[in-house]
């Protein structure tokens, strides 16, 4: 074909932006290289202010005014040392990093202006709108200010950050112009009238109505599709009372880490023996290295661990899976961290020590006994059964309790949330994923001031924990909330019940409900199966770590979800229901002869 020769190059191609030609003869412009004919600019400032009034403005919004995160730098590849103040003597804070803020989506970074944004049938003048718009800024600027005031900590979450207010602003401002161009300016002069006039108590209504009305559209873009409902069909009381059916047997269970009953004291001078003549060495739980710990630091200089620093990577190695049938090519295992095989290099992070963990249930009851819960006379109640997760960290003793979280099932409310000191000197909090950082344990309350608001927040914002000074402390506390009956949910139980050392009867393990196709020790991870079964994100924090409140809540989910899909079958079998009692279908009745002497039943075979 001819090649152009660019006589039409300076015309506006009339199909933009539909035009489907690879070398279509007319000019095809970006949208950042529109420029609006109404603006005004003044010289020698031309390339600022367009890119102010026309870059935020031609960006897509990804969040809404809730979602703000704030202004950080990347987090760190390797660990890094801080100083943190009245810090316990135990915590060795040279192996732990700075807590990372939240990571940036797409777009977040960006800072808008009062700049009304461009629909195609304005209702009024660019500088009308302009004007109009700071006007109402102007009047949520003096109601936020009056949040912020506020003593009462609940109004925290009414708070507006400058970048919201200026969304909300525009927002406002785009509603009306779009819904209502007819009478424009009379709507958004009556809306400014309304902020002039508004209390603190209108806009503090105005606001839990927004907050209402936008978290399950955030839910939406942060998903990307709406929450799975869950309907068993049942009351909270009959749902608990349903859980009998779904216990565990864990003598089944004690060749795969959980313990069903206390331990004999041949075991635990078995296992006393054996450590004092390993004289405290172990094989690194991250790098496969050798070293020695040494409780109590060394005597010489003082410190926890020998072998240096650890370079390993945090993630497991993974095969690719095959993109179709047709792809049968052997391919390499790589770790999701870095993308390297198997092999490439010894890891892609270091730590400033080695650690180990202990999964020998012998071993734990010499550090801590195991105990069993305690019988005790509670009203029975929505609250019997308990979700509960535990976060574990590093320490010259092992992997240890670090946080202990609790809470009612089914309703999800929050009985027991608790920083741990634990019984060895940290090495590592694992905050990756615990989620567990050396500024929560500077800023934690004591467990015992209970004169100290309960809900005193930290200087940004977020709730501080309590702490208690040992895993024995917080065991006592979450059997406050148990008896041998009550039901305990959680998600791989081993791990926690081993943790706190508990021995309890009545479990309800997720990974027991959900099962790995090729059964124990295979099991699939509580993200896994809140996707796959329920459609929802969790432990998407990054480098912050996890939220033990989160998984356990999302144990109680899945729970729920099995008693719904049980309960339909068992309904279609003829099984009823009457307060917290279920009945299985009656016998059909025995078939008699009929007058005329014949059988009516089918034979027997």
């Amino acid at each position: 074909m001819f090649s152009s020769i660019g006589l039409f190059k300076l015309v506006d191609c009339p199909e933009q932006p539909h035009c489907s030609l690879s070398n279509c003869i007319f000019a095809h412009h970006s949208v950042s290289e529109v420029v609006p004919a109404t603006v005004s600019l003044p010289k020698g400032r031309l390339g600022e202010e367009v890119i102010d009034q026309n870059g935020p403005r031609k960006k897509r919004r990804l969040t809404l005014p809730g979602t703000a995160s704030k202004d950080i730098s990347p987090p760190p590849r390797s660990l890094q040392s801080k100083t943190v103040a009245s810090v316990p003597a135990s915590l060795n804070i040279s192996s732990i990093g700075p807590k990372p803020k939240g990571a940036l989506s797409p777009g977040e970074n960006v800072e808008l202006s009062l700049n009304p944004k461009m629909i195609q049938n304005p209702p009024a003048a660019h500088g009308v709108r302009i004007q109009l718009i700071s006007m109402i800024h102007e009047q949520m600027v003096r109601l936020n200010g009056e949040v912020k005031q506020s003593q009462d900590s609940s109004q925290n979450a009414l708070k507006l950050s400058p970048q919201e207010l200026i969304i909300e602003a525009l927002e406002q401002e785009e509603n009306i112009a779009k819904q209502n161009p007819a009478v424009y300016l009379n709507i958004i002069k009556l809306r400014i009238t309304k902020l002039k006039k508004m209390k603190f108590a209108e806009w503090k209504e105005e606001r839990l109505k927004q907050i209402a009305k936008r978290a399950p559209v955030e839910l939406i873009l942060k998903t990307g599709s709406a929450p799975k409902s869950i309907e068993t069909g049942l009351s909270s009381s009959q749902e608990i009372a349903f859980l009998s059916k779904l216990l565990a047997k864990q003598g089944d269970l004690a060749r795969h880490g959980y313990v069903p009953h206390a331990l004999r004291d041949e075991e635990i001078a078995q296992a006393r023996s054996g450590v004092e003549a390993a004289q405290g060495w172990e094989q690194c739980d991250r790098c496969k290295t050798r070293f020695q710990v040494f409780p109590g630091r060394r005597e010489e200089d003082g410190a926890l661990t020998s072998g240096g620093t650890c370079t390993y990577h945090p993630t497991k190695p993974r095969r690719p899976q095959a993109k179709d049938r047709a792809d049968k090519g052997h391919k390499e295992a790589i770790y999701a961290c870095c993308n390297e095989t198997v092999g490439e290099s010894a890891g892609c992070t270091q730590a400033t020590t080695h650690v180990f963990k202990i999964s020998e249930p012998k071993r734990l009851a010499l550090i801590m006994p195991f105990k069993e819960t305690p019988p005790k006379i509670l009203t029975p109640g929505p609250n019997d059964a308990v979700c509960f997760d535990c976060e574990m960290g590093y320490t010259t003793l092992g992997l240890e309790l670090i946080r202990l979280t609790a809470t009612a099932w089914p309703n999800g409310e929050e009985l027991l949330d608790v920083l741990v000191r634990p019984l060895g000197e940290i090495l590592d909090l694992n905050s990756r994923f615990s989620g567990v950082w050396p500024e929560d344990y500077a800023n934690a309350l004591s467990y015992e001031c209970r004169s100290i608001d309960e809900d005193n927040p930290s200087k940004d914002g977020e709730k501080r924990l309590r702490i208690v000074e040992s895993p024995s402390i917080a065991r006592d506390l979450l059997f406050e909330h148990l008896t041998p009956e009550s039901p305990l949910i959680g998600h791989a139980l081993d791990n926690d019940l081993n943790a706190t050392r508990i021995i309890h009867p009545s479990i309800v393990d997720t990974i027991l409900l959900f099962p790995h196709p090729r059964g124990l020790p295979l099991r699939f991870g509580l993200k896994a199966l809140m996707k796959r079964h329920l459609d929802r994100d969790v432990q998407m924090g990054g480098d912050q770590g996890h939220d033990s409140k989160e998984d356990a809540r999302a144990a109680g989910d899945l729970v729920r979800l099995k008693i719904s899909e049980m309960w339909k079958g068992m309904k279609r079998d003829g099984w009823t229901v009457k307060r917290t009692e279920f009945f299985p279908p009656l016998p059909s009745a025995p078939t008699q002869a009929n007058p005329s002497g014949t059988y009516d039943g089918e034979l027997e075979a």
